[in-house]
């Protein structure tokens, strides 16, 4: 029987690329006005930041996602004062969490899940200082039980201890966990090998009624991914596979 339901956050429970496109345009102007730097080299620079952070930290850790260690490498490389880097970096966050806005249907979802005594948590790459930011721009946070973050396992998504301590704050077997993501190879394999029960959330591409396939629930709308959860636990509490 189903007993926690986890979520990722960034284009799960709100749409990350839409308010990143929002936050890296303030970032180019800001780039262009105050660096001197086209938009086209500063793009390139950003990648090459990014590509020299994964190197040094290895990779498979929060760190990857820290945007001050990232402007702090593009401004070096760039031969200009680092006392940009933290400007840029409350530029760019500040930007994206007012451009956010929850998912269709995401606090519908979470809402009636609570409702019916499921431990909601998320399960999330990144720092939790941002991530947290973003839960109460959403006003998702009062719904939650827990939060998992890379940063506090020392791991990324889809490491097993990740998934281990997901299951070990839901309080639950792995089995009783359903885990919501939109990364197919990040939240959806990582949930599968966890023993987890995994739904791919694909609001562009997704079926209009949840469906399962190849042992995967794939959804358009949170709030039918509630439906259909709430149909499992109202037929009796029989045993259903997601997973």
């Amino acid at each position: 029987m189903i007993q926690a339901v986890i979520f990722d956050i960034d284009n799960t429970l709100y749409d990350y690329d839409a308010a990143h496109a929002v936050a890296f345009q303030a970032l180019t102007e800001y780039a262009q006005h105050t660096l001197g730097v086209d938009p086209e080299t500063f793009e390139g620079l950003h990648q090459r930041a990014n590509q020299l952070l994964q190197a040094r930290t290895g990779g498979d850790c929060a760190a990857i996602h820290n945007r001050l260690l990232r402007y702090q490498i593009l401004l070096e490389e760039l031969g200009k004062p680092v006392l940009h880097a933290p400007v840029m970096e409350r530029l760019y966050w500040n930007t994206l969490i007012d451009a956010a806005v929850p998912s269709p249907g995401a606090r519908d979802c979470l809402e009636q899940l609570r409702q019916a005594g499921l431990r909601l948590g998320v399960g999330t790459d990144m720092t939790a200082d941002w991530q947290y930011a973003k839960l109460e721009r959403l006003n998702l946070l009062p719904l939650l039980d827990f939060v998992v973050t890379s940063e506090e396992v020392t791991q990324e998504k889809p490491g097993a201890r990740f998934f281990q301590l997901c299951r070990e704050k839901a309080g639950c077997p792995a089995s009783a966990c359903v885990f919501v993501g939109d990364n197919r190879s990040k939240d959806v394999e990582g949930a599968k090998r966890a023993g987890m029960r995994p739904v791919w959330y694909r609001p562009h591409s997704g079926p209009d009624t949840p469906l399962l396939v190849d042992g995967v629930l794939e959804v358009r709308r949170l709030d039918h991914l509630a439906e259909y959860l709430l149909s499992l636990l109202g037929a009796n509490h029989e045993k259903e596979d997601v997973s």
